[in-house]
């Protein structure tokens, strides 16, 4: 009898045990092995009725079911039809259809602003739906949101503004920073991008409007690497701008004072960062579109420090790599052959210093990642700015700069000297790759581009990377056209591919930034890493150049179709976070400590990688009272 109640004991024991273990939602995730809790459980909301119909990040619109409508007070707010997402898409689609030209406000009225406004308007109202619409369509809506139409959103800023999205951190803020960051909603922030409006895209001092580009970018990081939208913010810092039209303008939303400098600037930075990494000690911070005078020192400042990384610099030079191998695979040769290339580069600013240093990096570590091998590295580069080709005589040269300064007999020797133009150099280097970073719209002209037919590359490389498309060096049409069908074409704006006749295709690579930074920022996030190193940025570059099948890239195919984001962001998510597990920064995520994401394999990695990305489906809302 003994032994009987015994057992029963042990069973009821048993029974609690399991009902613990089902009530609490943590130790129900341990159960299922790197279950994502992203959009998975019911969502607790503590407000209801207009109030749930006004919050765009748990208004579900028409498809409130009868049971929640009931649940939140909805009954009789909405029209009695419980509509499906797939219904409320095709809803907006056709409704975006008619809009959009409509929507314009008159002639001057860019088509695609319209699609801009009209998807804004949908973003504001429901969030959720924003994102399915924007994934299911990325190829399309991308360029909307993104580069090139951000580029107009931002100049058009003061006009654009409805509701406040993110938050604006000024001058005028000094002191009260550390409080500031408290009057954000959200309780955990996981990615913030930020700018001070310095430098947007290739458009100049945009102050306060600046705001935009940090805003399309995260939209990136929720629609490409499934950051949870209600832990993404994006941030503007105002120090001023020396804009002078904006300075002028009686209905500019900025300070109306030029932009601090020196130390007082620093100050503004150092206390937004302190602040927001106080109440958020786990963020990541993504510098955005700073002018290259503060994009270097502020990289440098903060990096060892703290969880963050500059795009313009790091992302943009990510991307310029994995295209450069990819031109090499190109040529049928291997990755490990790029240290032969020559490279003439155009334009030394934040984004071309970077570019030049992570070539560099790339090709010393193929050498044997000596110090011989870095010096030897730097002989590959001729860089001209808008002063010309640089050599050792330059005066004042840029200390970025300087260590690519070609030395003076050298140049000589080749017919050149300091300051000689674009042309000259590259008649006389015939570099295997033409590389624009200029932000000067077609500064490859017919005689650059005749020139480079004396490559002396089997396939030479032209790449014009600067944003938005009216920035580019050249369009695609004029590559081909002049320079031949047997060359690799890449830009940072989208062109469409060139018949070349014959049933030829001449293809326009796109090298967006968009490749990388959501797989470097979900990587970091996922891995826990304290810092994001040289290397992690190195492997996500080397994972993208490997993505495309060797068939693509002898047919001129470098980077693969936007279609596939959310797929590209997880593979260099992945080798972002592996690259911290053999760096030893990894130190884990949520339920996954450092220990055990170490005995993850490769597949295990991808897989934890894609059940922590976010996927824009309604979740199920309770009410709680506070």
């Amino acid at each position: 009898m003994s032994n009987f109640s015994g057992q029963i004991r042990a069973s009821s024991s048993l029974m609690r045990r399991l009902r613990q273990r089902l009530s609490d939602p943590a130790r129900l995730l341990q159960v299922r092995f790197f279950t994502t809790t992203e959009g998975s459980r019911p969502t607790i909301v503590h407000k209801r009725s207009l109030d749930i119909l006004h919050d765009p990040w748990f208004n579900k619109g028409t498809a409130f079911s009868m049971t929640e409508r009931d649940r939140l007070d909805l009954r009789g707010l909405l029209p009695p039809n419980v509509m499906s997402t797939e219904q409320q898409i095709e809803r907006f689609m056709a409704d975006l259809k008619r809009l959009e030209q409509q929507a314009r406000d008159g002639p001057s009225d860019p088509y695609a602003l319209a699609k801009w406004r009209i998807l804004n308007r949908l973003h504001d109202r429901n969030e959720t739906m924003y994102y399915k619409v924007l994934i299911a369509n990325i190829k399309e809506y991308a360029p909307i949101v993104y580069t090139p139409t951000v580029g107009l959103v931002c100049q058009n800023y003061g006009g654009l503004f409805r509701r406040p999205r993110g938050m604006y951190f000024s001058a005028a803020d000094r002191g009260e920073m550390m409080s500031m960051v408290y009057n954000w909603p959200a309780e955990q922030v996981d990615m913030i991008v930020v700018t001070d409006g310095s430098r947007i895209l290739g458009l100049g001092d945009l102050g306060v409007q600046g705001i935009g580009i940090a805003i399309g970018k995260l939209d990136l990081y929720v629609a490409a690497a499934g950051i949870n939208p209600q832990r993404v913010l994006p941030v503007m810092i105002d120090v001023g701008t020396n804009n002078e039209k904006l300075l002028k303008d009686p209905l500019y939303l900025g300070l109306q004072q030029h932009r601090l400098d020196g130390d007082e600037y620093i100050t503004v930075i150092d206390e937004f960062m302190e602040a927001v990494f106080s109440r958020w000690p786990h963020v990541i911070v993504q510098f955005e579109d700073f002018q290259s005078k503060w994009a270097f020192k502020l990289l440098q400042r903060y990096r060892n420090t703290y969880r963050m990384f500059n795009d313009d610099v790091q992302g943009t030079a990510g991307v310029a790599i994995a295209g450069l191998l990819g031109a090499v695979r190109a040529q049928g040769r291997s990755m490990i052959d790029f240290p032969k290339q020559k490279i003439v580069v155009a334009g030394a600013g934040s984004a071309g210093i970077g570019v030049l240093n992570a070539a560099r990096k790339t090709m010393a570590r193929m050498l044997g990642d000596t110090e011989t091998a870095f010096d030897s590295a730097r002989s590959q580069f001729w860089v001209v700015d808008a002063k010309g080709l640089i050599t050792e005589e330059r005066q004042n040269i840029d200390p970025e700069a300087q260590p690519f300064a070609r030395k003076v007999k050298e140049v000589n020797r080749q017919g050149l000297g300091e300051g000689a133009s674009l042309v000259e150099v590259v008649r006389e280097v015939k570099p295997d790759v033409l590389l624009g970073l200029s932000a000067v719209g077609g500064l490859f002209s017919k005689e650059v581009l005749e020139a480079m037919k004396s490559s002396t590359s089997t396939r030479p490389a032209i790449f014009a990377m600067s944003n938005p498309t009216k920035n580019a060096e050249c369009t695609a049409e004029e590559a081909f056209s002049i320079v031949g069908e047997n060359i690799i074409f890449a830009s940072g704006s989208p062109f469409k591919d060139v018949d070349l006749g014959n049933g030829h295709i001449g293809h326009c690579n796109q090298g967006n930034n968009m490749y990388l930074f959501p797989g470097i920022g979900l990587g970091t996030l996922l891995s826990g890493s304290r810092i994001i190193s040289d290397g992690m940025l190195q492997a996500a570059a080397e994972c993208l150049a490997a993505y495309m099948t060797e068939e693509e890239v002898l047919k001129g195919v470098i980077y693969p179709s936007i279609s596939s984001i959310r797929d590209i962001t997880k593979e260099v998510a992945a080798a972002v976070v592996k690259e911290a597990i053999e760096e030893d920064l990894a130190e884990g995520y949520r339920d996954m400590d450092a220990r055990e994401l170490g005995r993850l394999s490769q597949e295990e990695i991808v897989e934890y990688v894609e059940n922590n990305m976010w996927i824009p489906e309604y979740p199920t809302l309770v009410y709680k009272d506070h």
